[in-house]
């Protein structure tokens, strides 16, 4: 397979890719948002193995579809970190803290005693 034609379907790979990773995010799939993950890595590192020569304006175009989803899954984040604060959860906090050491849990603090 030649280079140019290895870049192409690379470039479809990863355009089908983001489209099933936007369908996930809207669906809420996760298990469909996990695959198309999986296959958008793949087909960028098959982009990385044959880089394409004058496909910037199709490259351009799937930044821009990536942005947009990371965007929504940022908005989902959000949502659902919402909704486990109104149900009274707290965000997970980090495992590690800067050093690198597992930080323990801060003990809670009860408001009242009923």
């Amino acid at each position: 397979m030649d280079r140019a034609h290895a870049s192409d379907d690379a470039l479809d790979r990863l355009a089908a890719a983001l489209a099933e990773e936007r369908r996930a995010l809207l669906d809420h799939d996760v298990e469909l948002l996990v695959r198309a993950t999986q296959e958008k890595l793949a087909a960028l590192r098959a982009l990385e193995a044959a880089l394409p020569d004058g496909h910037a304006q199709r490259l351009a175009e799937l930044a821009e579809a990536n942005r947009s989803n990371g965007a929504l899954l940022a908005r989902r984040r959000r949502e659902v970190n919402w909704a486990l604060r109104h149900l009274g959860r707290l965000e997970s906090a980090p495992e590690y803290d800067a050093r690198g050491q597992a930080q323990q849990p801060r003990p809670r603090r009860d408001l009242a005693v009923a």
